[in-house]
């Protein structure tokens, strides 16, 4: 049996430095690493102040980018490559995930999965299958990775944040119906955006939205 590679990256602790209430993922893109969206953290931490956020490099080496990382290959980017590729990484973000969730102390349903690009289709596409349903998926800037298996495979339907710029060079906006779409002939709760003039990022405007879609997911008043 071929051991599973184990992942790691920067984190973030409660603000009080107590045990922690959630745990939140962050899940970077292609040619990126853990930092990248680590930095998102203290943002987050005004409406999740008690949350643990961990951020792990993918388990992949980029060959085109010497500090980077990747899920899995990207290829050509044909639909059977993507679902080639999340199926790939999938047991590997999943006993990540279980191992950071046994750490915290915590189940399943106080996880949230936040991902960008690729990792969007890595928070998607695990987040779905898991067996306790997570509080909250939200994707930046992605994709789901294989829209025409979802209705055979999901276990679980959190509500699902997605956040996409309409002038994206390299996944096109209409990635964002296509995935809503799927998700919502799923049974799954889905709220979309789409933000005027963003490339392939995430903006002011994408980041309000998680925060106030967070809040809800967990039931928080608005203070």
């Amino acid at each position: 049996m071929t051991e599973i590679p184990k992942l790691s990256g920067p984190h973030r602790e409660p603000v009080g430095g107590g045990s922690p209430d959630q745990l939140v993922v962050f899940l970077h893109g292609v040619g990126a690493n853990g930092d990248d969206l680590i930095g998102l953290a203290p943002i987050f931490q005004r409406v999740l102040p008690d949350a643990r956020f961990v951020s792990p490099n993918a388990p992949f080496s980029y060959d085109m980018a010497p500090f980077g990382y990747q899920w899995f290959p990207i290829g050509t980017f044909s639909p059977a490559e993507r679902i080639k590729g999340v199926r790939q990484a999938e047991p590997i973000l999943n006993a990540f995930i279980d191992a950071e969730l046994a750490k915290a102390g915590l189940t399943g349903e106080n996880l949230v999965l936040i991902g960008f690009s690729q990792g969007t289709m890595m928070a998607l596409h695990v987040g779905l299958r898991r067996s306790v349903a997570p509080a909250a998926i939200i994707g930046y800037s992605g994709r789901l990775g294989g829209p025409e298996v979802l209705q055979d495979e999901i276990r679980c339907r959190p509500p699902v944040l997605l956040v996409h710029g309409d002038a994206d060079p390299v996944l096109p906006v209409e990635s964002l119906p296509e995935a809503e779409k799927a998700l919502t002939d799923a049974g799954v709760p889905v709220e979309a955006h789409v933000r005027p003039g963003l490339g392939h990022g995430i903006d002011d405007e994408g980041i309000g939205f998680a925060m106030e879609f967070l809040a809800r997911a967990f039931h928080l008043a608005d203070d």
